[in-house]
């Protein structure tokens, strides 16, 4: 089941500067697990050590927060938009 997967300028050197990628699968770790399959390295700055999303990159699919939903087991279906999102954090 192939999804957009829209891609943030900080991650997208793993992409080759491609902003949104098809990728397969039937939750978010699938989505996840293939994105590392085709694009090397990108796993490990969306995930922490135990596979877990790290805390400061939020999920939407569809707009909706995957914390609220299924986390990594949120299902996706054929023609959904993930938006991968990474924290801003700064100021005085």
């Amino acid at each position: 089941m192939p999804v957009t997967v829209r891609i943030p300028t900080p991650l997208r050197t793993f992409t080759k500067g491609i902003d949104e990628v098809k990728v397969n699968g039937k939750n978010i770790k699938d989505i996840i697990d293939n994105l590392e399959a085709n694009y090397k390295g990108i796993k490990e700055r969306i995930c922490d050590n135990d596979g877990q999303i790290r805390r400061f990159v939020n999920f939407y699919l569809n707009d909706e927060d995957i914390r609220f939903m299924g986390n990594l087991n949120t299902p996706v279906k054929d023609g959904d938009h993930i938006s991968i999102v990474p924290a801003i954090a700064g100021g005085n």
